[in-house]
């Protein structure tokens, strides 16, 4: 997977879920994540599998996902839940 530049990030980040064709969006129920790896490969194959984790779909519900500027960073809640996960 790429270097993510801040653009890269700044346009994942401003998708517009009411203009969005949910269709384009990767389904989270199709991400297959290996827990016996050590969190950064868990991390690097959710990116790579997800495409933006900003924006994706459950089903046929498209999600944004957006961040507290003053609370957990994105990589803390998302190692949080690369933690947690159950196969």
């Amino acid at each position: 997977m790429k270097q993510l530049s801040g653009s890269d990030i700044q346009s994942m980040k401003s998708v517009d879920i009411k203009s969005v064709d949910k269709d384009t969006l990767v389904d989270l129920n199709a991400v297959q994540i290996d827990t016996s790896k050590p969190v950064q490969e868990r991390i690097h194959s959710f990116l790579q599998q997800i495409q933006n984790p900003y924006c994706f779909r459950i089903g046929d519900v498209a999600v944004k996902v957006n961040y507290s500027p003053d609370g957990p960073s994105f990589q803390q809640n998302f190692e949080d839940i690369l933690l947690t996960m159950q196969v």
